[in-house]
C-alpha cells in the first residue's frame, strides 16, 4: 500500500505484480497475472554422515529449477478461470 499510495487493491496488486520477490522463502520469485506466486525451486541431496564437515552440513544442492519450469503455466494448470485468458 505504501508504495501503491493507496488501498486500491489493484493500484496495490500491480505494484506486488510489478515488484520481484527475493527474500528467505523465494528467489527471483513474481507474481503472475492469474495471481500464482512463482519462483525457484531447488532439488537437494541428504549428505552421507561421512561427507558432513559439521552439524549443519546435511544437505547437497544438485539443481535449481527456474520458476518458468517449476510451476504449470495458467494454460497447464487445467483451471476454467485462467485457460480463458
Amino acid at each position: 500500500m505504501k508504495a501503491a499510495g493507496t488501498t486500491d487493491s489493484a493500484a496495490v496488486m500491480k505494484i506486488m505484480k510489478d515488484t520481484p520477490i527475493n527474500d528467505m522463502f523465494a528467489k527471483n520469485g513474481r507474481i503472475r497475472e492469474d495471481g500464482r506466486m512463482v519462483h525457484d525451486m531447488y532439488l537437494f541431496e541428504v549428505k552421507k554422515p561421512a561427507e558432513s564437515k559439521g552439524p549443519w552440513d546435511l544437505y547437497r544442492q544438485l539443481a535449481t529449477i527456474p520458476g518458468k519450469e517449476a510451476f504449470a503455466s495458467p494454460a497447464e494448470s487445467g483451471c476454467p478461470l485462467t485457460a480463458a485468458k
